[in-house]
């Protein structure tokens, strides 16, 4: 006798949303950003992989909800690409200063930051995001090599380290667009092609 597996909403009272992200982390902590399916993701909370789609669209976004992260790569390619070439630096520069100056938004980066430094499926799985979902998307889109692009970015990790985590002083308390003044020229020529 088969069983037919009953599709759209659960009956009862049910936190759907709630589960697929409980699901999400987990999935993604056990396998890795690259080897984490939305199939599979669908099969641990127990529902259809048309409702993940549903409230997270793709995989990139379920993995920024799950994560907690304050950004959204089809968002971030946007502001990064749209605008002249020349100021694509300071661009970058001014939106990872910006999103890391809110507390709120940048605890989650941090946690999983030293989760990263210590665990190494933390480590993978932040690694498959980031290069996938992020830098090589900005890096083929600029035309520039994956090379530049994680050393650029490399940069600005040592930046949001020294301001939020070591708070070294004067960079900890400089203003944002004095950092952009300094930083962003550095950062843009790893992009220049």
């Amino acid at each position: 006798m088969t069983v037919k597996r009953r599709t759209g909403r659960r009956p009862g009272a049910s936190d759907t949303r709630g589960d697929i992200l409980t699901a999400a982390r987990q999935v993604f902590a056990e396998k890795g950003f690259d080897k984490a399916t939305v199939r599979g993701i669908a099969r641990e909370a127990a529902v259809d992989p048309a409702l993940v789609h549903h409230y997270f669209a793709t995989k990139e976004g379920l993995f920024v909800e799950a994560m907690r992260l304050p950004i959204d790569p089809d968002d971030v390619l946007g502001r990064l690409l749209d605008g002249p070439r020349e100021e694509v630096g300071e661009r970058l520069v001014r939106l990872i200063l910006t999103v890391t100056a809110d507390a709120q938004a940048r605890e989650p980066v941090l946690a999983l930051m030293r989760s990263a430094m210590t665990n190494e499926q933390v480590a993978l799985m932040m690694r498959e995001f980031i290069t996938n979902a992020l830098l090589y998307r900005v890096a083929d889109g600029l035309g520039i090599s994956h090379l530049r692009m994680e050393a650029a970015f490399a940069q600005l990790i040592g930046v949001v380290l020294a301001r939020h985590v070591l708070r070294l002083e004067p960079v900890a308390s400089a203003d944002l667009d004095e950092l952009v003044e300094l930083v962003g020229p550095a950062v843009q020529r790893y992009l220049a092609s």
